[in-house]
């Protein structure tokens, strides 16, 4: 599985690339593979990210701004959404992977299926 998360190239807003980094910096930190898709300098992908965000997800004026998280093509969230699933340990489950053994929402995970 490849998880995508669009991104902005540019630094015209402060508080988009912070959330970016804390992301991919997760990401990264836990050796999850994931592909960034430029949305500032790459027109296909910006039209890829509009169309694939569910309606629902949209905010009621103008267009989803990045960080937005896709499992391959499935929307699973943005930033918000992220950030709350990593404050209760639940980031692999948000991501729709399978947490590694041994890990904090693994553990939880068995104590709750017993």
């Amino acid at each position: 599985m490849l998880i995508r998360c669009g991104k902005f190239s540019r630094k015209r807003k402060i508080q988009i690339k912070k959330k970016q980094q804390d992301v991919l910096g997760f990401l990264e930190a836990n050796k999850i593979g994931f592909e960034e898709k430029d949305i500032a300098a790459n027109e296909e992908n910006r039209k890829w990210m509009r169309e694939n965000v569910p309606e629902n997800s949209r905010p009621a004026t103008g267009y989803p701004l990045p960080p937005q998280i896709f499992n391959e093509s499935q929307y699973r969230g943005d930033y918000d959404a992220f950030f709350e699933a990593r404050e209760n340990n639940a980031v692999y489950a948000f991501l729709g992977l399978t947490a590694p053994p041994g890990s904090k929402e693994a553990l939880r995970s068995n104590k709750s299926s017993q």
